[in-house]
């Protein structure tokens, strides 16, 4: 593939890699802070192929941090407007979108093959370590997002293997349950090394507003960022980019 949209991309990491890209089919689960700018990084990156996947729709609490959180876009599904997205930054992209909660009833819907790749965005414990045991029983690689909310550095952000995820209370409990489960935890993730603090203003579970959370149990409304999300959701998508071309250093000039 070459085409004058990703003219920059194919200077820096030519046509080959180019083509991967237009080749390469990926998953994005969860479209919120952290994987709506994910999608983003993928789709101008030349990804030919995306399945957007998110059973929700965009409240106005959402308009601080997440991308297609807008005054216009308030009530409709997030997968929708993210494939409208998609297709607006590249028409030649083959997207699905699934508004679906991805749990055990829907796994076989939101993994259906062929994937090459699997970008978990997902911000609850439970679907999440759902999805990691179903991607590795399927034999598909994954990326993984850890906890982006509460952070406000970011210096701390790393990327690496969950097994070695340190300072994230989200990463430590998500390897517990799939080190019980029996599966994996070598896997890359984003995550930050910067220690959480409870804010006073965060919002306890009992007292979350009623569509808070449709599916699974209430969780905290906790504070975040917009910078520290998308800067989490960039490096998420950056690290799917990477995988797809089997590392940036076989594309470096000399």
């Amino acid at each position: 593939m070459s085409q004058e949209r990703f003219q920059r991309m194919e200077r820096l990491l030519g046509g080959e890699a180019l083509e991967k890209l237009s080749q390469a089919r990926v998953a994005v689960i969860g479209l919120g802070a952290v994987g709506s700018y994910a999608v983003e990084a993928l789709a101008r990156a030349g990804v030919g192929h995306l399945r957007l996947v998110d059973y929700d729709v965009v409240n106005i609490s959402n308009i601080n941090r997440q991308l297609y959180a807008l005054e216009s876009t308030i009530g409709k599904p997030k997968a929708e407007l993210a494939g409208t997205r998609v297709r607006d930054i590249n028409p030649a992209c083959q997207v699905e979108c699934l508004s679906c909660f991805v749990h055990t009833e829907t796994m076989d819907l939101a993994l259906a093959r062929p994937l090459d790749l699997v970008v978990d965005a997902i911000d609850a414990l439970s679907p999440k370590v759902a999805l990691l045991e179903a991607v590795q029983a399927r034999g598909l690689p994954v990326v993984s997002s850890m906890g982006a909310a509460r952070r406000t550095d970011p210096q701390a952000i790393r990327t690496g293997p969950l097994s070695g995820a340190a300072g994230c209370p989200l990463a430590r409990m998500v390897r517990k349950w799939l080190r019980r489960r029996g599966a994996s935890v070598e896997f890359t993730c984003v995550y930050s090394v910067e220690p959480v603090r409870r804010s006073a203003h965060e919002i306890p579970p009992g007292d979350a507003p009623p569509d808070f959370l449709e599916r699974g149990r209430r969780r905290q409304t906790l504070g975040s960022m917009p910078t520290l999300t998308g800067i989490f959701g960039l490096n998420l998508g950056h690290a799917a980019i990477s995988h797809i071309l089997g590392g940036f250093e076989a594309y470096k000039p000399d």
